[in-house]
């Protein structure tokens, strides 16, 4: 336990190597946050006992102790693709296509899938295997790697869909900056790679906090008013001028007014400035800072393994930029979907609050993946209907005009 601590202070404090800095910061905040659930553990030994112990903690199936390597495996993997990716397939500047984003945004499903019928592999010849699993009285290794697997389908689901939120607000950032196209997508990398360090940071310190049922029952209802408050908030488009972040990054940075290639920093007469791409840089960290506050809870309310929560997001989180060049030229054709999101926030909330109580403690995954799959597929059809008679009526008035 203390080596844990030792190992994760001289990681944070003496390492500066930048090439590998994300990989020991994100795995450190996991060693941290193990260190902290050990500690707890030996209180609870402590003031209840043995016997008592196992009552008051959730039984986790991939404890990080022993899936230590699994993390560190996984970071790797995407700091890899991630390098790729900048290096070597977005090495030069440049407009990314509809075709290009499609063909990106079918890879990294097609890899999330890929990884979900590895890990139920996996699961099912651990749990077969591994006196852990096979001492657990009524344990089915079959149906729980089943579970397992669907566990991270249903959050990749349920993360991909929210994800949606983060396009519209990609929108309007980039509008209000002026970032041209051929730029946008450095400044989403970087703010990928920012929002994977502090998903893992959630992640971590939701592992602890969601062992707790008073924190579920507060973050089940926090998703549910964050559903209805969408359910009926307004149509108009976001104005940025009056933001209070923007007023604020504007206030602490010395901002220069025009963009100056793909360059964060721009020096000019001796003092440095940051550009535009900077600010959006900024404003895009921050506000996915605000979304994990509801995308986190909402996966810990379909599992209570932290790896499942991590790789997941992180998989749905990785697709974001290649999904948001896809959509972006046609989000207005979707104007039910903020609907089909609230409705999921809520049902999400539901099993937190609720619905998990009302089912011996778990609500079936099976049926969450089928009902979300629902309330999102049927608010995109909705959509599609919708648009399409759009275009009829207008087809139809402007061939009455031409008569």
């Amino acid at each position: 336990m203390f080596t844990h601590l030792i190992v994760t202070l001289n990681v944070v404090f003496f390492d500066t190597r930048f090439s590998c800095s994300s990989t020991f910061f994100v795995f450190s905040i996991t060693m941290l946050v193990n260190f902290i659930i050990d500690l707890k553990d030996d209180l609870f030994l402590m003031i209840l006992g043995k016997e008592n112990l196992k009552e008051n903690l959730i039984v986790i199936l991939f404890p990080f102790y022993d899936y230590w390597w699994f993390y560190v495996g996984f970071i790797a993997f995407v700091l890899l693709v991630l390098a790729l990716d900048l290096g070597v397939f977005h090495k030069k500047a440049h407009e990314v296509s509809f075709k290009e984003a499609s063909i990106w945004t079918a890879v990294w499903i097609s890899l999330a899938l890929f990884f979900n019928y590895l890990f139920y592999l996996y699961a099912q010849y651990r749990f077969s295997t591994h006196e852990r699993y096979t001492s657990i009285p009524g344990f089915n290794p079959e149906v729980q790697a089943k579970t397992s697997a669907l566990e991270f389908l249903t959050g990749f689901v349920v993360e991909k869909s929210l994800a949606i939120d983060n396009i519209f607000v990609f929108a309007v950032v980039f509008a209000y900056f002026g970032i041209p196209k051929m730029y946008q997508h450095r400044v989403l990398f970087w703010g990928i790679l920012g929002a994977l360090i502090f998903r893992a940071l959630f992640i971590a310190m939701g592992s602890v906090l969601m062992q707790y049922h008073w924190v579920v029952i507060f973050f089940g209802a926090l998703l549910i008013l964050t559903g209805i408050k969408m359910f009926f908030a307004g149509t108009k488009p976001q104005n940025l001028e009056n933001n209070f972040i923007i007023k604020q990054l504007k206030k602490v940075f010395r901002v220069h007014p025009q963009i100056e290639g793909q360059k964060f920093f721009f020096k000019k007469n001796g003092l440095t400035y940051v550009t535009p791409l900077f600010l959006a840089l900024i404003f895009l960290e921050l506000s996915d800072i605000i979304f994990a506050v509801d995308s986190v809870p909402a996966i810990f309310a379909l599992t209570k393994e932290p790896l499942i929560v991590f790789t997941s997001n992180i998989f749905a989180i990785l697709g974001l930029r290649s999904m948001y060049f896809m959509l972006a030229g046609v989000m207005d054709k979707f104007v039910l979907i903020k609907y089909g999101l609230a409705s999921v926030l809520i049902f999400v909330g539901l099993k937190m609050v609720w619905l998990n109580e009302a089912f011996d403690g778990k609500f079936p995954i099976n049926w969450s993946l089928i009902i979300i799959g629902a309330l999102i597929g049927s608010s995109i059809l909705a959509s599609i209907v919708i648009d399409s008679r759009k275009h009829k009526e207008i087809s139809l008035k402007k061939g009455g005009l031409k008569l």
